[in-house]
């Protein structure tokens, strides 16, 4: 028997495939975009430095502490911090780990709708729990303290997205 496949079929097929395809490029970007930063405004070639002045202005928007990334090539530092990496390494993991199982697993918390939500939720906060211990002077910026609570949020919020993003 053959079966047809309707236009609104193969319309929602294309629109998930286009928030898949900006989501990867998206997370391309976040995984690679602050660590050659520096190295792109330490070359001294105009264009390199434009596109480096770019990812500095992102990560300036998105990290609370962008002067505390690493400095890679003197004296330009990393676009952003540990935990903000900490956190983009956790978000690279879980798309990993999503191509890797198709999304069945019992660790995907989008399948438990607002119990997984919640849970994602929770686990998110590692990130500014430990930025406001810092603030509040619990102990002092130490790249192997925030980064794996960047990493623990990164991977709730993978856990939680990647369904969702890549079906």
């Amino acid at each position: 028997m053959q079966q047809t496949v309707s236009t609104n079929q193969l319309q929602r097929f294309k629109n998930i495939k286009l928030v898949s395809f900006i989501a990867d490029f998206m997370l391309v970007g976040m995984v690679f975009g602050p660590p050659i930063a520096p190295f792109l405004a330490a070359s001294g070639v105009w264009l390199l430095g434009g596109i480096a002045d770019i990812i500095y202005f992102m990560g300036n928007h998105v990290c609370p502490q962008p002067d505390m990334g690493l400095d890679l090539a003197s004296p330009f530092l990393m676009a952003v911090c540990m935990r903000c990496y900490g956190t983009v390494t956790g978000l690279l993991i879980t798309r990993l780990l999503y191509a890797v199982t198709g999304g069945k697993g019992v660790y995907w918390l989008s399948q438990y709708g607002w119990n997984g939500a919640a849970l994602a939720s929770v686990l998110m906060m590692a990130y500014p729990l430990e930025l406001a211990a810092q603030i509040f002077g619990l102990w002092d910026f130490n790249n192997y303290l925030v980064t794996p609570f960047g990493l623990i949020t990164g991977l709730a919020w993978g856990l939680f997205v990647m369904p969702i993003l890549h079906r």
